[in-house]
Parts: structure tokens; C-alpha cells; sequence
């Protein structure tokens, strides 16, 4: 009896030392082992793992330069992903986009690459952790003064014991990891989409203005002569005097407020500040909340949304730009964009005022002829397909319009296209190409011009300020 209790004690012994060592080799392993580098549609991200805990289950960690944070997907395990963007870019996401290459080669792109790089890390992690466990095993024999045979014995033990209880430890219990990650598209599915904040309505009521135009470069001119006496902030936003929002003005003898900035997005610009050269925009929004008087809001947006000028850029230096890998980007574009898209309608929507909003369209600026701008590398069929992703735009445009009862005003360049004699934009050549000239800026306030008379022939509301 006493032999088997000696024995026992001997074993328990063992065994602790065995899981304090492992334990400990694990912890070591992690902390150490270096991050895996993958890429995937234009974004270089590293793999690795997050300090253990004693939750079972919980988010990952993301660093995003500098900033740690919790992954939107939750992973099952003491174990779990930490993911380091190291690198994302544009023009490194849609060069990787318009390589050739089916829709689903580009879904899968970045999960794969996760998926691979978290295999990886296990793998190096699994060694790592076995020499961590050999070398304190070789340290406590050697403190024992074991014989060269019981230490070889003891030290493939543990070794072997070590990636037993590792497997069990990292790769059972983080099974689901690798599933996860093949969900991973994008790192918007790591941490989630933050909605649009609504804009701030700091600064005094301006119960002058009647009129609010809100938007990016078509709305503020951009490529013509600056408003008279402007501003530090009209310099950054290339606001001119021969915007739309100038000529409704004078037409119908509004105090017009020309919001419009140059590069705005609803994210940036509309709904939340953006950055113009060394200035600062505030939210286009305030603008409309700030003028409880404004009876007419008139909005361009969406093209800097789905980034537009990039691909239009990319489509120039391609052989071809309607493949199915670049057109998948495109929708991928449309379909954020439509989310923050809805948010600004129902700001919009719920203005005290109920002003009559106009959601402006996008013209075509390409006609028949192209040749003007071969030079650019755009031919006839890059401009087909260019304008199919306008009419994609324009739809959505469209369909929130008339879901939010909002007025929705097409723009048509008929006969003044591109190339034309008397071409209503700008050409490759010019300050702001493909934007609007005068004589184009002057098209839309006449567009829009027709459907604020027409939306107040229909509800015969006279208070709409119009001619």
C-alpha cells in the first residue's frame, strides 16, 4: 500500500509539472510566435493570436493601425484570432479586383488568405510551444540530475504530451475558427459598419436662407470660377459662381446657401465633417437644420461614394473594364453606398420644415463619339460600360428618391456631350474633367428648375418659391 502511494505521489507529481509546463509553453507560444503576413483584394493583413483567457468563447482582436478592437465575429476557445491590418489602399483594392477572375475568386480572396494564415500561425505556434516545453523539461531533469535515458524518456514525453494537449487545447477548441474566418469578405465583416452619425446642428439659425444645396463637386461647381470674394473654405471646396445652386438663386430670388464640397461623401461631408485641404468642413446637414426657413433642399451625391474617379481611372489604363470581377466591386460599392444613402434621406425626411428635396441624378457625359479622349485610353466600349455603372447609380439614386417621396431629377447632356462642338463638360484637359461646365451647371438648375414647377403645378402648394 505505501509502494502505490509512493507511486502515486510520484505520478501526480509528474503530471503537474507536466501541466505547469505546458501551460506555461502554450502561454510562451503565443505571446511569441510571430504574426503570419497574407494579402487579399488589395489588403495585407497578419495573422496571429490573441493573449489567452479564461472565456470559452468571445471576439477576436483587431488592430487597425494602432487601434485595438474587438472583431464583429465571435470565435469559440480560450484562443482566438488577432488580425493586424498592415496595408489597405484604393487603388491596391480595385487593381486586385479588376485582375481577371470570376465574382466568387474575388469574395473568397481575403478569407482564404485568413483561413491560410491562421493555419500557418498554428502550425509555427504547435513548434514553438514544443521547444519552449523541451527546454524546461532538459532544465528540470537536468536540476534532478536524471540519467541520459530517463531524460530522453521524460523529454519525448512531454514533447509528445505537449502537442497533444496544444491540438486539444488550441486546434479542438478553436475548430470553428477557420469557418469564421472563410465569412471574412472584407474587414468590414471584422468589425462591423458604424452608421453615418447624424449632423451636429451647432452654430446659430440662419432664418434668411430659402434654399439649401447640399452635395460633392457636380453641386459645387468644381472647374469653374470661384464665387466672388471667396472663402478659405469655398477655396477647399472649389465652389463656383456659376454652380447650379447660383443660378436657382438668381432665378427665383432665393438667399441661397451653397453647401457643396468638392470630394464630399454622405460619411464625410454630408452627414459628418470633412477634411478640405487644411480646412475643415462642417456637416452639409447642419446647413439644412441650421435654415428652419428653406423651403427647397437640392442634393448630388454618390459618386465619390462608390469612388468613381478610381475606377473610371482603372477602367482607362485596362484593356477592359466589364469583367465580372470588376463589375462585383462596383455592386459591392453600390450596396454600401445605399445604406448610408437611406440614412441621409431619412435625416432629411424628418426635418421639421418638410422642405422639398430634389435628389439630382447623374448626367452621362459620354456621346457617341469618344475620340477626344482616346488619349486617355477610354474607347467606346469602356464608355458603354462606364455608363451602365452611372445608370446602376442613378437608380438607386432613383429608388430612394421615391421611397422617401422625395422629387428625383434626371439630367440629361443630350447633343452637348463629350467631344461635342459645344460640350456641357469639362474635358480631359480641363481643371476638373468630366465635371459640369457653366453651360452644364446652367442645364441642371433648369432641370431642376422644371421639377420644382411641376411638383408645385401638382400639389398646388404656392408656397413652393418658384417663378
Amino acid at each position: 500500500m505505501r509502494l502505490w502511494r509512493r507511486r502515486a505521489t510520484v505520478i501526480m507529481g509528474y503530471a503537474g509539472a507536466f501541466a505547469c509546463i505546458a501551460a506555461l509553453s502554450i502561454w510562451l507560444s503565443v505571446r511569441v510566435t510571430p504574426l503570419q503576413s497574407v494579402s487579399g483584394v488589395g489588403q495585407r493583413v497578419q495573422v496571429g493570436a490573441a493573449a489567452p483567457d479564461l472565456q470559452w468563447s468571445g471576439p477576436g482582436e483587431l488592430d487597425l493601425f494602432g487601434e485595438v478592437i474587438a472583431t464583429k465575429p465571435q470565435f469559440d476557445g480560450p484562443i482566438r484570432p488577432r488580425l493586424k491590418l498592415a496595408q489597405i489602399t484604393l487603388n491596391a483594392q480595385t487593381n486586385a479586383v479588376t485582375q481577371p477572375g470570376g465574382q466568387q475568386n474575388i469574395e473568397t480572396d481575403l478569407s482564404r488568405a485568413l483561413t491560410s494564415g491562421w493555419a500557418r500561425y498554428l502550425l509555427w505556434q504547435t513548434l514553438i510551444a514544443a521547444g519552449f516545453a523541451a527546454l524546461m523539461t532538459v532544465a528540470v531533469a537536468g536540476l534532478r540530475r536524471s540519467s541520459r535515458a530517463w531524460m530522453i524518456k521524460i523529454l519525448a514525453a512531454t514533447v509528445v504530451g505537449m502537442c497533444a494537449l496544444n491540438a486539444a487545447g488550441v486546434y479542438l477548441l478553436a475548430a470553428s475558427t477557420p469557418r469564421a474566418l472563410r465569412q471574412v469578405r472584407s474587414i468590414e465583416d471584422l468589425v462591423g459598419k458604424s452608421p453615418p452619425a447624424t449632423a451636429a446642428t451647432g452654430g446659430p439659425t440662419m432664418p434668411g436662407i430659402e434654399a439649401v444645396i447640399i452635395g460633392d463637386s457636380t453641386a459645387a461647381g468644381d472647374g469653374n470660377p470661384l464665387v466672388d470674394h471667396p472663402s478659405t473654405l469655398d477655396r477647399a471646396c472649389r465652389r463656383s459662381k456659376d454652380a447650379y445652386a447660383v443660378r436657382l438663386g438668381e432665378v427665383n430670388g432665393w438667399n441661397t446657401w451653397n453647401a457643396a464640397c468638392s470630394s464630399a461623401t454622405i460619411r464625410e461631408g454630408l452627414l459628418g465633417t470633412q477634411k478640405a485641404g487644411a480646412s475643415e468642413a462642417p456637416p452639409q446637414l447642419s446647413a439644412v437644420v441650421r435654415s428652419p426657413k428653406a423651403s427647397v433642399v437640392i442634393v448630388s451625391v454618390g459618386a465619390n461614394d462608390v469612388h468613381w474617379s478610381a475606377l473610371a481611372a482603372v477602367c482607362a489604363a485596362a484593356d477592359a473594364c466589364g469583367d465580372r470581377a470588376s463589375t462585383a466591386y462596383f455592386h459591392q460599392q453600390i450596396a454600401a453606398f445605399a445604406y448610408d444613402y437611406y440614412t441621409l434621406l431619412g435625416n432629411l425626411a424628418a426635418l421639421p420644415q418638410h422642405p422639398t428635396v430634389l435628389i439630382n441624378e447623374y448626367y452621362n457625359p459620354f456621346g457617341d463619339d469618344v475620340g477626344c479622349l482616346a488619349g486617355q485610353g477610354i474607347t467606346a466600349d469602356k464608355a458603354k460600360v462606364l455608363e451602365s455603372r452611372l445608370s446602376d447609380l442613378n437608380a438607386v439614386l432613383r429608388e430612394g428618391a421615391q421611397t422617401f417621396g422625395f422629387i428625383d431629377v434626371q439630367q440629361h447632356f443630350d447633343g452637348h456631350r463629350l467631344c461635342s462642338d459645344e460640350s456641357f463638360v469639362q474635358g480631359p484637359d480641363a481643371d476638373a474633367p468630366l465635371h459640369p461646365t457653366a453651360a452644364g451647371e446652367l442645364a441642371i438648375a433648369l432641370a431642376d428648375q422644371q421639377a420644382l414647377a411641376q411638383a408645385a403645378r401638382s400639389t398646388n402648394t404656392p408656397s413652393t418659391p418658384v417663378p
